[in-house]
């Protein structure tokens, strides 16, 4: 699907990755041992975090709204699921998503306006507004800066044993205080969760997420226990989740491994072999085919070309090389767009998208909408799509996951705890900008109890 002419005007660049100040996500590599509660499925000890700064959001809702989770988490998915603790089904499989929508007109980089293209929308036609009438990306907030911010941020004063107290308070007896529960996870970084656990287990002998799990059930126990899993496994669980058993979920393969620094990437490699025993790229070999395959296999590799500084002669050559590679010829050498996509910094693909719509007269998008189907489509837009502005990029996933029938509640968790210590300040703004509502607004309207309680505390609601 194409959708010319994105970014909206006036929408700041988002260069770098990760922004700077925030290298410090993770927690220094070997200050926690693998978190007991969370059986490996191949032993060893859990690898050191990296020291990049992009936790990751999971699988992408097809834009037609989500049927209601069947039982989930609890009821077993076909070819089941991975043995992490907590019932955790697959989530339900989806078809990808597509690109942007996108105005009709926009200028880049001081170049002629783009064409508008027909063929995005049914009939070829692109709506000017949203259905219920929201304009198509209204005019930027004030507020909107190019740095990104998380919602949560480490508390001051942290006391692990004094939160473990409070946690083991909140579980005893008849009863649980889920609002106390809530107070404390929803106000710690991820490291300080992980100091919680540890602490807990020192003063009580007990293990805190067992003592989680058997207070708690349904959508709350699975935000909870992803709020308290190390970011770098929640990434590598996550794509195990996504390949085992029957049919892949690729639309969380492509979300992780696109999105990623090479640290990033590197340290999921190494946990996944470590936890699970198994070989990332064999098993992405033996769950997909073809161009979709060498994609994913080129972005396991974590060799992306992370210098910031922008070649604007190489932009040009590329821009060049890919219509020639696609729409200046008949058929695609779809080589071509996977070398570039797999190996250019997203600085410099912003760059040459820049310079392909004034040599083209048409958004690179648009050209990748109409040359590439399917997943490897999906995967190749989800690249350009981060490069160009990645807190629009999350913002139209949260709204996928609850537009419509039922709630995508995987991928709303997913994202909204990874990206809760990164841009998730960004991305509400964007989120309201987008569809004329606030992200707390549309959580609270489709989740409900101590689920939607933690949510939006965690949004900053």
């Amino acid at each position: 699907m194409s959708y010319p002419g994105y970014p909206p005007t006036g929408y700041p660049p988002f260069p770098g990755y990760p922004p700077a100040g925030q290298e410090s996500s993770f927690p220094t590599p070997g200050q926690y041992p693998y978190p007991s509660g969370f059986p490996p499925m191949g032993g060893g000890a859990y690898p050191p975090a990296p020291s990049g700064g992009y936790p990751g959001a999971g699988g992408y809702p097809a834009p037609g709204g989500y049927p209601a989770p069947g039982g989930y988490p609890g009821a077993p998915q076909p070819g089941g699921a991975p043995s992490y603790p907590g019932g955790f089904g697959a989530p339900p499989d989806g078809a990808g998503f597509s690109g942007y929508p996108q105005p009709p007109a926009q200028s880049y980089g001081g170049g002629p306006a783009q064409v508008p293209l027909p063929g995005g929308f049914p009939g070829g036609q692109i709506p000017s507004q949203y259905p219920g009438g929201q304009p198509l990306y209204p005019s930027q907030p004030a507020a909107m800066t190019q740095g990104t911010q998380g919602t949560i941020r480490p508390a001051a004063n942290f006391d692990a044993m004094r939160d473990a107290e409070v946690l083991r308070k909140a579980m005893k007896g008849f009863g649980t205080d889920e609002q106390a529960i809530v107070d404390v996870v929803a106000n710690r970084s991820n490291d300080q969760r992980q100091k919680i656990k540890a602490a807990f287990k020192t003063m009580y002998g007990k293990d805190l997420i067992k003592d989680l799990k058997s207070e708690l059930s349904g959508n709350m126990e699975e935000l909870i226990l992803a709020l308290f899993m190390p970011t770098t496994y929640y990434d590598a669980w996550s794509l195990r989740n996504a390949m085992k058993g029957a049919g892949t979920q690729e639309r969380v393969l492509i979300e992780i491994l696109c999105t990623r620094t090479n640290q990033e990437i590197r340290e999921i490699v190494r946990c996944y072999q470590s936890e699970f025993g198994r070989d990332l790229e064999k098993d992405i070999r033996s769950d997909t085919s073809g161009h979709f395959e060498r994609l994913l296999v080129s972005m396991c590799q974590g060799n992306r070309d992370e210098n910031q500084n922008v070649n604007h002669q190489m932009a040009q050559e590329d821009a060049q090389r890919l219509y020639q590679a696609g729409e200046g010829r008949l058929g695609t050498d779809e080589s071509c767009f996977n070398m570039i996509l797999a190996t250019r910094s997203f600085p410099q693909l912003k760059a040459t998208m820049e310079a392909y719509s004034r040599m083209a007269n048409r958004d690179l998008l648009s050209s990748v909408g109409r040359e590439f189907s399917g997943n490897v489509e999906s995967g190749l837009k989800t690249i350009l799509q981060c490069a160009l502005n990645r807190p629009a990029f999350f913002a139209e996933r949260l709204y996928c996951s609850m537009k419509g029938a039922g709630t995508d509640d995987s991928t709303l968790v997913r994202i909204v705890v990874t990206r809760s210590e990164i841009d998730l300040v960004q991305i509400k703004q964007m989120f309201n900008q987008m569809y004329q509502k606030t992200l707390g607004t549309m959580i609270a309207g489709d989740t409900s109890g101590d689920y939607r309680r933690l949510l939006l505390a965690i949004v900053g609601q």
